[in-house]
């Protein structure tokens, strides 16, 4: 009797959270987040561990900018499936963020835990594009008494030339462009432009014609040929 009565009120509760978890999903394709969150939030109070909840969550608080909120997220996440390189990776990236935030000390003391997120999410999936992005950025921009390198750098981007060219080619001409060698850096945005001719790779070559090299009119060649 006592399980028959357990059943009556648990099965109900099951359907419930599952209905509004799916009212949550459209909200959130829709692009509703306030009102998501509200939804999921309160699927988390009777499914406190399920990941696609608390997965959609952390991406709402990464939209809202609250990037302290989305790290705890993220950090249960990775707790709760270890083996799931992208959570590492949202982990570390809501790390980064929040320490664009804070001042300079407190930012440091952020760096170690960014540092192993990101290597986590590799040694999890060793193709990890955007995990190696986040490292070269970040022993771009960090001191060299902190840790800060560009050999480190080159050796990601040199990885992603592996198995990515065209991230290959834009890392190498992010690093350049860090340190002012424009002329490799222009090299380097070219061969990625050759190989992707995408948005993004038309975007770095043209940035740096009209905003580093301040040749305009390379620019607006290279616009041309890319909107024809």
């Amino acid at each position: 009797m006592k399980k028959l009565l357990f059943l009556f009120l648990f099965v109900p509760i099951c359907i419930w959270a599952q209905s509004n978890f799916e009212k949550g999903e459209k909200l959130f394709h829709a692009k509703k987040y306030d009102e998501a969150k509200v939804v999921f939030e309160n699927v988390l109070k009777t499914k406190p561990s399920d990941i696609k909840t608390i997965e959609y969550l952390g991406e709402i608080a990464a939209i809202h900018k609250s990037w302290v909120k989305g790290a705890e997220y993220f950090k249960k996440l990775k707790e709760l499936k270890p083996t799931e390189a992208e959570y590492f990776y949202k982990y570390g990236g809501c790390l980064g963020m929040r320490a664009m935030e804070v001042n300079k000390f407190k930012a440091f003391g952020m760096v170690d835990d960014m540092k192993q997120a990101f290597e986590k999410a590799i040694a999890l999936n060793p193709k990890h594009i955007q995990a190696r992005w986040a490292l070269i950025e970040l022993y771009l921009l960090l001191p060299g008494i902190l840790g800060g390198s560009e050999s480190k750098a080159l050796s990601y981007s040199n990885e992603l030339a592996q198995f990515s060219p065209v991230d290959g080619y834009l890392s190498k001409g992010r690093i350049d462009e860090y340190f002012k060698r424009y002329a490799l850096a222009e090299k380097n945005y070219m061969k990625a432009n050759e190989i992707g001719k995408s948005k993004i790779t038309f975007q770095k070559l043209y940035n740096l014609y009209l905003n580093k090299l301040k040749e305009a009119k390379k620019a607006q060649e290279l616009k041309r040929k890319f909107e024809a």
